[in-house]
């Protein structure tokens, strides 16, 4: 099995709430960040998202938190897609500090949105294939 997408993120002081620890809202905001940086890694933009009349969408989002992070931690944030049959798909994340120590899991429900009709596509699947010059980073 392959090592899931990562990108690197380092805790900046200004993300910390009164306790010293990241702000629980970051923690969202890192885990979006690797799934754009997934997209576009695979070759898909926004303009390219908007051109094709499509949007990602977030439908439901759980997240663990399972050690502190402090100002000046060195993490990495991974990202793997996992897909079903219908309209929607998992997003499994984990924010790992260098040391191997997991600080955070996510579990995430997305689907990608036809722009015009307001509704999910039937097979989102479909369109990252066709849009991603490398489908392979979503496990396609």
């Amino acid at each position: 099995m392959t090592e899931p997408f990562a990108v690197p993120v380092t805790v900046r002081g200004y993300e910390t709430d009164v306790q010293g620890h990241l702000n629980q809202s970051v923690y969202l905001n890192y885990a979006e960040h690797a799934r754009w940086s997934l997209l576009k890694a695979a070759g898909i933009s926004q303009s390219g998202l908007i051109g094709r009349g499509v949007g990602p969408v977030a439908l439901e989002t759980t997240l663990r938190y399972r050690r502190e992070l402090l100002a000046g931690d060195e993490v990495e944030v991974t990202c793997a897609f996992t897909w079903g049959e219908g309209k929607t798909f998992r997003i499994e994340q984990t924010i790992r500090k260098t040391d191997g120590t997991v600080a955070a899991e996510i579990t995430a429900v997305g689907g990608l949105m036809d722009l015009k009709e307001r509704r999910l596509v039937a097979d989102p699947r479909e369109h990252f294939k066709e849009l991603a010059a490398d489908p392979g980073l979503f496990g396609l």
